[in-house]
């Protein structure tokens, strides 16, 4: 855990969040400045600042946990399509610097 990382914090419930999904790895919650209705972020639970320091697994078990949230949103919020997307570092616009996939349903 990173102590000044807000992803960090809402890991370990120093900061609410709406949580979607939650396993002993990974979190994902709906993004507080939501871009559409049911928006996503799926993350690791341990601290890990982007693609480039994520573990294969983990990065295999995050992707299989927004397939898992995107089929969800098809039935619960009738979405017709999803985007994921991910940016890793400051020239790629990365705002928290801890690993998180967005799933934005359409």
């Amino acid at each position: 855990m990173d102590a000044n990382c807000i992803f960090c914090k809402i890991v370990v419930k120093q900061i609410p969040a709406s949580v979607v999904y939650e396993d002993e790895k990974t979190l994902a919650f709906l993004d507080i400045n939501p871009l559409t209705e049911g928006h996503t972020l799926v993350i690791p639970k341990a601290h890990t600042v982007s693609i480039f320091d994520i573990s294969a697994d983990d990065f295999k078990h995050i992707s299989a946990v927004a397939q898992k949230i995107s089929n969800n949103m098809k039935t619960a919020i009738a979405a017709d399509g999803v985007d994921l997307v991910q940016a890793s570092g400051e020239a790629a616009n990365q705002t928290v610097p801890h690993f998180h996939l967005h799933v934005i349903p359409r």
